[in-house]
């Protein structure tokens, strides 16, 4: 589907009793989904039409809202006065950001056109489909926002995300403004084997006003997957001067050290390494990419200081897609709530609703059709689709082009919006 979605993010706290689904997971063993993509490998993915079994019952604008989780980073880093604190706690809620992605290997819905946040997103074109996304604080301490359009691209064992768009927070109480995009993301064993995704490339986190920076490395799973989900950087000012590493998994959490312990700290390590590699054996599956041993700890250097550590999900995940808490929240509608919601809301949306009361219904074509219509209508009257909340801007801290937020849907005034549902 490919409309025009809107939908908007409550408190952290809203969350916390959301601890599963009205229905488990349905299996995806009776679907083949080599029949449909055997004829795509090095295509572009995004026009590929997939079967509701290999989705989740989420849209992609509330995977969006996923970012959201650890607000408490921002407003951290908004507590503090030192500027490499500041980055540190940015570069936490950087890597924080996509730690929902974990064995996510469900396909989101495609869009349709106190220390709270309000979120809002909207499909602001359909090819290529970009997404964006504007949140700010409810105490007006940080400004979120961003455009999201990957290529999806798909190499026979695997489906790879390039990261496309620039992200944006605005600290408003320190005058500042950071950016950077996201890693690589590849979704492993697509065909045979057990999915896994692992996220990989360098992340370049800049503060506009102070002039640092933080470079963050992703690092590729390798050989023999020693490196499988690990996160390492630094932290240097304007001048070049290097004043902390951060290191962790993005899976897992994240640490700040001072350089020289950190240096020293792996020196040691690799001469443990170098005995072990002798007793290590060569893979030789060439049918599946098997997930390597993740190790369930990261090696904590001396003197290190927690930046992040991720919330464990609810006891049932497992058979919820693997859903944390925040996720399972997403498409709650509170007692009252309906009536301050635009009617474009992604909690509305009935082939969602349907696919989570474990009734996959005819509901996800029905609306796809209803939109292929709509763009008939409008071609019949020369009418060109339209965004509603967003429009085509520079970014001032990049001087790119972005999508910027237009105002106004917090004033509650829907009238005018399509019937998309």
């Amino acid at each position: 589907l490919d409309s025009d979605d809107s939908c908007e993010g409550g408190s952290e706290s809203s969350f916390k009793d959301a601890m599963s689904l009205p229905a488990v997971m349905f299996s995806r063993n009776s679907v083949s989904i080599w029949s449909i993509l055997k004829k795509c490998i090095g295509l572009e993915l995004s026009k590929i039409t997939m079967p509701i079994a290999f989705n989740e019952p989420l849209s992609f604008l509330q995977r969006i809202t996923e970012y959201m989780e650890h607000t408490y980073l921002i407003n951290r880093a908004s507590s503090l006065s030192d500027s490499i604190g500041r980055m540190k706690a940015v570069a936490a809620f950087a890597v924080s950001a996509v730690a929902s992605q974990w064995d996510r290997t469900g396909k989101p819905f495609n869009p349709l056109e106190e220390q709270g946040f309000r979120l809002v997103s909207e499909q602001v074109s359909h090819h290529p489909p970009v997404s964006a996304f504007h949140a700010e604080s409810l105490t007006g301490d940080f400004v979120f926002h961003g455009s999201i359009y990957p290529k999806l691209k798909f190499w026979g064992k695997s489906v790879e995300a390039e990261p496309k768009g620039t992200i944006t927070l605005e600290l408003l109480r320190h005058n500042e403004a950071y950016t950077w995009s996201n890693p690589h993301c590849c979704v492993h064993n697509i065909i045979l084997g057990k999915l896994w995704i692992e996220q990989y490339g360098t992340v370049e986190i800049v503060n506009h006003s102070t002039g640092d920076k933080c470079v963050l490395n992703f690092k590729p799973c390798g050989m023999f997957g020693k490196e499988l989900h690990k996160v390492e950087g630094y932290i240097q000012d304007k001048n070049k001067k290097k004043h902390c590493v951060v290191y962790g998994k993005w899976t897992e959490c994240m640490w700040s050290v001072d350089p020289q312990a950190y240096e020293a700290h792996k020196k040691s390590e690799k001469k443990g390494d170098n005995k072990k590699q002798k007793n290590v054996r060569t893979a030789e599956n060439d049918d599946a990419d098997d997930m390597p041993e993740v190790q369930e700890t990261v090696s904590v250097v001396p003197g290190s200081t927690l930046l992040w550590r991720i919330d464990s999900r609810p006891p049932h995940s497992a058979t919820m897609y693997n859903f944390t808490s925040f996720a399972m929240s997403l498409n709650e509608l509170q007692p009252g709530m309906e009536a301050t919601l635009a009617p474009t809301d992604c909690r509305f949306r009935p082939d969602i609703r349907a696919m989570e009361n474990d009734e996959a219904s005819k509901e996800k074509e029905r609306l796809e059709e209803k939109q292929r219509a709509a763009r008939k209508e409008r071609a019949k009257k020369d009418e060109e689709w339209s965004t509603r909340w967003f429009h085509m801007g520079t970014n001032p801290y990049t001087s790119s082009q972005a999508w910027l937020y237009t105002g106004g849907y917090f004033n509650r005034s829907y009238k005018d919006l399509p019937d998309i549902y």
